[in-house]
């Protein structure tokens, strides 16, 4: 579904990601993690062109990101995209939010859009809200607006940017609880987080980048297990320690 082929992106004379190549199949979940400042956000956000990049080559479902004549806005609408803020509409209700886009852009009918988010909103535990604005809403509760409202544009994969880093501890888990549902569901994600008692549970695999190089690409009990670079064991150890 996703392929990423020798993936270089800078920030003028910084090198931010060095030479990156992964892959990501149908109905696969990979967790992409590291420090601070590592370029593992940075790697998702080239994957729909947020970030355009210098070198190599990323192919969505066979289509070229990279390619001057790829339709970038019409490519970004079949990928889902949940960043650490929730970026929804404060003067739309939650209804709106999600019916917006698939009318606009899908060419839905209000009725159909509205039967859709209904389903979605339901989906992740908020039909009761479906009438309210955003700010009525708890933080966690927002972030399952905006996973829904990426869904209601059928996604072909869904990217995540750490999306409980902004929550309270309290309302972390009902995000991952979506999360891991879609997960269960076969949807193709790359998620960015150190939420590790969750990415343990979903993921397939696990990349680990350090200083913009992917360090660590192999299935999650690898990663976990004895063979697991050193690199790596030492920044597991800090984060799974705290």
């Amino acid at each position: 579904m996703i392929e990423i082929r020798n993936l270089t992106k800078r920030y003028g004379a910084t090198t931010v990601l060095k030479g990156c190549s992964t892959n990501v199949a149908k109905g696969e979940v990979v967790v992409v993690c590291g420090p601070s400042g590592s370029g593992k956000s940075t790697l998702i956000k080239c994957v729909n062109a947020l970030e355009p990049f210098d070198e190599g080559t990323i192919l969505v479902d066979g289509i070229s990101v990279g390619d001057p004549s790829t339709d970038l806005p019409g490519l970004r609408t079949r990928i889902g995209m949940v960043f650490q803020s929730f970026e929804l509409f404060p003067h739309l209700t939650i209804i709106d939010n999600l019916t917006l886009a698939p009318m606009k852009v899908l060419g839905r009918s209000s009725d159909l859009a509205r039967r859709k988010a209904l389903a979605l909103l339901d989906r992740v535990g908020l039909a009761d809200h479906a009438a309210k604005y955003p700010g009525r809403l708890s933080g966690g509760q927002q972030q399952r607006v905006a996973i829904a409202r990426a869904l209601a544009m059928d996604p072909l994969a869904m990217l995540f940017d750490e999306p409980t880093s902004a929550l309270d501890p309290e309302m972390i888990s009902e995000v991952l609880d979506v999360m891991t549902a879609l997960a269960r569901d076969g949807m193709t994600m790359m998620c960015v987080t150190h939420e590790m008692g969750f990415a343990r549970r979903v993921a397939h695999r696990f990349i680990f980048i350090d200083g913009g190089v992917i360090v660590e690409d192999r299935p999650t009990a690898a990663f976990f297990g004895d063979t697991a670079s050193p690199r790596a064991k030492t920044f597991l150890s800090r984060i799974l320690h705290h």
